[in-house]
């Protein structure tokens, strides 16, 4: 299968950040504003699903949302997701389907972590998925910019270069 097919089957759209997505599951039920953390505005869904697909050229750009994200591995090629914690420690996580190699089928991004991926050297695309919970919401949703991280996690600069980019707030 190509990214071309999965893009058509799933009827993706360009996502703000990179590459496709689409939403495929948002809970019916919501949980008030007065039983979340104080970083939520409103109330969420209980959770969210999408599918997510980046391509050789695509890069998911940096950002950080107000909640966990499970990211899941599907198809296509190994997906490297680039995380900087608030304390500025940087891992790399390769969702995959190769365990024997350090991949895994499953990665959590903690609440309030940049993060953003790529596909590896040598992927033609990654299919994921990310469940949210609460719930995602674009209000939750901020995105990087280059000169913001430089400052804050200089030590980071060469992938804040490849995934942030210039001007984003």
């Amino acid at each position: 299968m190509t990214a071309a097919y999965y893009v058509d089957k799933f009827s993706m759209q360009p996502h703000p950040e990179g590459g496709y997505f689409v939403e495929t599951y948002r809970s019916a039920e919501l949980i008030p504003k007065a039983a979340l953390p104080g970083r939520f505005s409103g109330a969420r869904s209980f959770g969210t699903a999408i599918y997510f697909l980046l391509e050789s050229h695509h890069v998911s750009a940096l950002h950080r949302i107000a909640s966990d994200e499970i990211w899941h591995f599907y198809a296509g090629g190994t997906l490297d997701i680039f995380v900087i914690t608030p304390t500025g420690e940087l891992s790399v996580i390769c969702l995959g389907n190769k365990p024997e190699q350090g991949e895994v089928y499953q990665a959590v991004v903690p609440a309030g972590c940049w993060f953003g991926s790529k596909p590896a050297p040598g992927t033609d695309f990654s299919l994921v998925g990310c469940t949210v919970a609460p719930g995602f919401d674009f209000t939750d949703f901020e995105m990087a910019s280059q000169e913001d991280l430089f400052h804050e996690f200089p030590q980071h600069r060469q992938v804040i270069e490849k995934l942030a980019k210039p001007g984003y707030m």
